[in-house]
């Protein structure tokens, strides 16, 4: 079992973000670093919820949104960055706006050595597909970070990810040890 996240401080401070910003749509494969998130999500009757079966299914989903006139985000973890790279050309070569708020694994004390090799180069894959990058690693920082990410994403027609790190979501911890 891994550690849940205990304080939502921070999480509150996204959806709130994401809420004040008109988003109506939410991508996410279930991750506990964005639970409070995605519950949040799943509760309001004015936000579509989209369980994805992979990360980049999510990249789609926040394009089509824009099509049909509503704000979406994708939420994801580290690792699914590596799955999303075809589906980041669609961003480059459509310009369409976008937002992929991450939670970043393979960085303090992971205790999986199968999350280290995507989590040293998440940042250098998401800047190698023109992707701007933002990132809070104490509580302190996140409304303000993922606010201006909105910003450059919504109000700039830019392609943005917020990297929540691991310091920041809490050690991760397998089977109660």
């Amino acid at each position: 079992m891994i550690d849940a996240v205990t304080d939502h401080g921070w999480q509150k401070e996204i959806f709130d973000a994401l809420r004040a910003a008109d988003v109506r749509q939410i991508a996410f494969v279930p991750d506990a670093g964005h639970s409070h998130v995605i519950r949040e999500a799943v509760a309001d009757p004015e936000i579509q919820d989209v369980v994805l079966t992979t990360e980049e299914e999510g990249v789609g989903v926040v394009c089509g949104a824009w099509l049909g006139g509503q704000r979406a985000v994708l939420l994801m973890q580290s690792s699914g960055v590596g799955n999303c790279v075809n589906a980041f050309s669609l961003l480059e070569t459509c310009r369409f706006p976008f937002l992929t708020l991450v939670t970043m694994r393979g960085e303090y004390a992971e205790f999986n050595a199968w999350q280290s090799p995507m989590g040293r180069r998440t940042q250098a894959v998401l800047e190698f597909m023109g992707i701007r990058v933002y990132r809070a690693d104490v509580p302190e920082q996140v409304g303000e970070v993922v606010g201006a990410a909105l910003d450059s994403a919504f109000l700039a027609g830019e392609q943005v990810a917020v990297l929540l790190g691991q310091r920041l979501i809490g050690r991760k911890r397998w089977g109660g040890k």
